[in-house]
């Protein structure tokens, strides 16, 4: 819905900034500046608007979805995408971002500044006038009403800066907590999917060595290569008997060399 240039002017036009990219919304902070557009709550004190290291954008996105769980917005997202500031994903996300605002967001205007305390917003727009927080207008949003709530989100609060409840409070220390449990988690299992794929290489490379090369009949070699092969196909039940049959058979080999070699010690003394 919509092309990259409509939805930066929508965004811009709703936030008073001037980005230019969609790539630039990967910090994170105009995403949740819309969705306060929408609730009015959320806690933009911890936005970091102008940020440009990836943990300020991490954090951003911990304050979204602090919001999009505490209003229950059934969208799930991927900050690690986002965060990388690329087009499509952004774009995808902005998309869906102007459907719910426009299903969602209320009547009433929207005093961009002043909701974040006149902090500029990225590349900020500044041939636009700073409305005073008490003016009850902003640009577009007053074009749009909101209707029923649909999809279970929850419907935007009436008053703007109410003081949170202690109950709230205790949900969103438990939602960030739960955010932080979930990152360390991811990257634990990225780290264990780079080490399997780094030996499943290397564990194949051997497996193809073998299978291409030609070991003399009866060899030491061949029977060496067949119990290295039976090492690699022990992981599954059936090839796991397979390979004891294969390591009984080498070690009945290195038995008949062995012998062998002790009677010709033998026959020379």
């Amino acid at each position: 819905m919509g092309s990259r240039q409509e939805l930066i002017g929508w965004v811009n036009e709703l936030l008073h900034t001037n980005y230019t990219k969609v790539e630039q919304l990967g910090s994170g902070a105009a995403y949740c500046q819309i969705i306060d557009s929408i609730y009015g709550d959320v806690k933009l004190e911890r936005v970091k608007f102008n940020a440009n290291q990836e943990y300020e954008y991490v954090e951003n996105f911990k304050i979204l979805l602090n919001a999009f769980a505490k209003h229950k917005v059934d969208k799930p997202i991927d900050p690690t995408k986002l965060i990388k500031c690329r087009f499509q994903d952004n774009f995808e996300f902005l998309q869906w971002l102007r459907r719910f605002w426009e299903s969602y967001a209320p009547s009433t205007g929207y005093d961009a500044v002043g909701r974040r305390q006149g902090r500029p917003a990225g590349p900020v727009d500044t041939r636009r006038p700073i409305s005073s927080a008490s003016s009850g207008r902003g640009s577009s949003v007053g074009a749009y009403r909101r209707p029923a709530a649909v999809g279970g989100a929850r419907a935007p609060v009436a008053a703007r800066g109410a003081p949170v409840r202690p109950v709230q409070q205790q949900s969103g220390q438990q939602v960030a907590e739960l955010n932080r449990q979930l990152g360390e988690h991811r990257a634990l299992i990225e780290t264990a999917e780079k080490e399997r794929d780094f030996y499943f290489v290397k564990l194949r490379e051997i497996e193809m060595y073998l299978q291409a090369t030609e070991f003399p009949a009866g060899s030491e070699l061949e029977a060496m290569a067949k119990h290295i092969q039976g090492i690699l196909y022990s992981t599954e039940e059936a090839d796991a008997e397979a390979a004891h049959i294969i390591q009984d058979d080498y070690q009945d080999q290195q038995q008949q060399q062995q012998q062998s070699q002790h009677m010709d010690e033998e026959e020379t003394f």
